[in-house]
């Protein structure tokens, strides 16, 4: 690390490298190259060294969500949408991550993935008793645009909009509580939803 403070990168890595050579699971070594890479701007290397980490161990979340930023700052969408199915896989319970991969989802867009996103902001709003500002304004958002992308399908292909409805009187709700000055905004911006 001194190495590094002093902008030494080629030594550090060479020292690094030796070190992985006696200990090839030391979980801190890997995480000091993936940091050194980040920064140094070398992001495809920090990419590379994040997923070789990540093969040897599986089950840390901190590492797929790092890698999960990594390729949200890149616009990798797809990429990051699998890293937040593993935090999903091993941490069911932690509605950040229903609620990222839900916006991650519906940045990809398309009728399935917004049908898939849709669901996973139900989940935030299940996982916080109703208190996610966010995933309120998701369900809308998801309803309206499943509503344009099934313009002209069966009737069976279209969901109904109760839950959009029921997610928009609680956002209008919790706006007349908290942020009185901004209820006219959020009405006329869920009013343009058109479900």
């Amino acid at each position: 690390m001194l190495l590094e403070a002093k902008g030494s990168w080629a030594e550090a890595e060479k020292a690094y490298s030796s070190l992985l050579e006696d200990n090839p699971l030391d979980q801190a070594i890997h995480k000091r190259r993936v940091a050194m890479a980040k920064a140094q701007g070398n992001i495809s290397v920090a990419i590379e060294w994040l997923n070789k980490y990540l093969e040897i161990f599986m089950a840390d979340h901190d590492a797929w969500r790092e890698l999960a930023d990594i390729y949200l700052s890149l616009q990798m969408y797809k990429q990051a949408a699998f890293c937040y199915e593993e935090l999903l896989l091993s941490h069911p319970t932690v509605p950040l991550y229903h609620l990222t991969y839900a916006d991650v989802l519906y940045t990809l867009g398309g009728l399935e993935n917004l049908q898939t996103a849709k669901k996973y902001y139900a989940s935030t709003i299940d996982l916080t008793r109703g208190k996610n500002t966010r995933a309120l304004l998701g369900i809308c958002l998801c309803t309206s645009a499943i509503a344009q992308l099934s313009k002209g399908r069966s009737k069976e292909d279209k969901e109904s909009p109760e839950l959009q409805s029921l997610a928009a009187k609680v956002l209008e709700k919790e706006y007349k509580q908290r942020a009185a000055d901004k209820l006219g905004l959020v009405t006329s911006a869920l009013r343009s939803l058109k479900i």
